[in-house]
């Protein structure tokens, strides 16, 4: 299930790769002189937040105790939030300390939740 989903973010980071890439060759060719620079530079911030994303979520799934859990990974910029409920303050520490040493990941920011009894 886990590699379902990953395959599934990797795709959803190239498609957004390539619309990002297709928009913006296809706004320099059709304005007349003039850019939509705004909605470009919002594209491939988009794009660079769902590689980075897509980048923390491969991390956690390749580390042996934490690629059964369920951890929602949010970037923007350069900030990786991580949300979910894990069974530890351990796991939990261990969760951030892999995202944080992903290339690109400048601050994590921990808000998983250790669940009752863990």
């Amino acid at each position: 299930m886990k590699a379902l989903s990953f395959a599934l973010s990797a795709a959803l980071a190239l498609a957004l790769a390539a619309c990002a890439s297709e928009r913006s060759t296809s706004n320099r060719s059709s304005s007349a002189g003039g850019t939509s620079g705004g909605a470009t530079s919002e594209i491939k911030q988009d794009t660079k937040n769902a590689a980075l994303t897509t980048k923390v979520k491969s991390a956690l799934a390749a580390d042996v105790g934490l690629r059964t859990l369920k951890i929602d990974v949010d970037s923007t910029g350069n900030t990786v939030t991580l949300k979910g409920a894990v069974d530890s303050a351990e796991t939990r520490r261990k969760a951030e300390e892999v995202a944080r040493k992903v290339d690109g990941v400048a601050t994590v920011r921990n808000e998983l939740t250790v669940r009752a009894g863990g």
